[in-house]
C-alpha cells in the first residue's frame, strides 16, 4: 500500500539543548485513519507541526505523498486539510462567508454548498460565527479543512470539550472522508475515540515511538484481554511490595498495576483468576472492598507503557 507519510530519524532540538524528537520513525498508509497518542511533553505536537510543514526539523527526512516540504511546499498545501484543536475564526463573518474565504485559498476547492451540507451546517449558513455553539464551531473548523478537497486530513483533538452527540457527528464525518479514499492523522485525549476511529496508531513518549500497531494488536501485547480491578482493606501483615508480588503470583495474571488504592490485574481468563483472588484475600484475613472485570483497553496499554494517563499534565 502507498504511504501518505513517511518520516525517518526525525529529530528536533530547541535552543540547542531541548530535544523534543529523538529519531522518530513513522509510516502512515494512504486511506487509513492513523492515531498519534502521547502524554503532554512527549513530542507529539512538534512531530505534527513538522509533518504539516509548519516547523522545520533539525534532522531526518519527511515525505508526504512522496514529496518533500523543501521542494514541493505549494503542492503539498493543496493536498492537506488541517483542523487545529482551537481554530480562531472571525466572529463577524457568516458560516458561508467563512467557507468561501477558505475556499479562495485553493486552486481546486470543493463548493461551499457541498461542504456545508456534508457538515450539517446548511441551516446555519447565514449565521455569524460568533453565534454558533461549540459543536457547530468545531464542525465549521473541520469544514474549512475539507473545502480544500484534501487528500489528507490532520485533526488535532477535534472533539475536546464537545458533548457526546457532537463527538459522534464528527466521527461520522471522519468515516465519510475515509470512505472517499482520504487519509486521516488524528490526535486525541479520548482513548475510546482512538479505539473507535483508528486503523493503526503510534504511542510516542520522550520523542520516540514506543509502540505501534492496530488497537487489537496493542491490547494483545499488553498480555491479556481482560482486566480485574479490586481493592482490599482490613488486617494484613503484608507490605505493599510483597502484596503486589502475591497478586502477580495468582493463576492467570499477566501484569499488576496499583494506583490510588486500586489494584488492576491484566488476565486472560478471569474465571480462573477471580476464584484464586478471593481465596488469597480470605487467607490474608483482608476484606474485599471492590471488584469489577472489564475488557482490556488502549488506556491500559497507554498507562503500562508510559506510566501516565493520557490526560495527565
Amino acid at each position: 500500500m502507498s504511504l501518505a507519510i513517511e518520516c525517518r530519524g526525525l529529530r528536533k532540538i530547541y535552543d540547542g539543548k531541548v530535544e523534543a524528537l529523538r529519531g522518530l520513525d513513522l509510516e502512515i498508509r494512504e486511506g487509513e485513519c492513523f492515531g498519534l497518542l502521547g502524554p503532554n511533553g512527549a513530542g507529539k505536537t512538534t512531530a505534527i507541526e513538522i509533518l504539516e510543514g509548519l516547523l522545520p526539523a533539525t534532522s531526518g527526512e519527511v515525505r508526504v505523498f512522496g514529496r518533500s516540504w523543501e521542494r514541493d511546499a505549494r503542492e503539498l498545501r493543496e493536498w492537506l486539510g488541517i483542523s487545529l484543536q482551537e481554530t480562531r475564526l472571525s466572529e463577524k463573518l457568516t458560516v458561508r462567508e467563512t467557507i468561501e474565504l477558505f475556499s479562495s485559498f485553493y486552486r481546486q476547492p470543493r463548493s461551499a454548498e457541498e461542504v456545508l451540507a456534508e457538515l450539517g451546517l446548511t441551516e446555519k449558513s447565514d449565521t455569524w460565527v460568533g453565534k454558533l455553539s461549540g459543536g457547530q464551531r468545531q464542525r465549521l473548523a473541520v469544514a474549512t479543512a475539507l473545502v480544500a478537497n484534501p487528500r489528507m486530513l490532520f485533526l488535532d483533538e477535534p472533539t475536546t470539550g464537545l458533548d457526546p452527540q457532537s463527538r459522534r457527528q464528527l466521527w461520522e464525518i471522519v468515516g465519510e472522508f475515509q470512505s472517499r479514499g482520504g487519509t486521516v492523522l488524528l490526535t486525541t485525549h479520548y482513548m475510546d475515540e482512538a479505539e473507535r476511529l483508528c486503523d493503526r496508531l503510534a504511542i510516542i513518549d520522550h520523542g520516540q515511538v514506543i509502540a505501534a500497531g492496530t488497537p487489537p494488536e496493542l491490547i494483545e501485547r499488553l498480555g491479556g484481554q481482560h482486566v480485574v480491578e479490586f481493592s482490599v482493606g482490613g488486617n494484613s501483615s503484608e507490605g505493599g511490595k510483597t502484596r503486589q508480588e502475591t497478586w502477580r503470583g495468582l493463576a492467570g495474571v499477566e501484569s499488576v498495576r496499583a494506583e490510588d488504592g486500586l489494584i488492576s490485574l491484566t488476565v486472560r481468563q478471569p474465571h480462573v483468576t477471580i476464584p484464586a483472588l478471593l481465596d488469597e484475600v480470605s487467607q490474608q484475613g483482608a476484606e474485599l472492598l471492590h471488584l469489577t472485570t472489564r475488557q482490556a483497553s488502549l488506556e491500559d496499554v497507554f498507562v503500562r507503557l508510559t506510566g501516565r494517563h493520557l490526560r495527565e499534565e
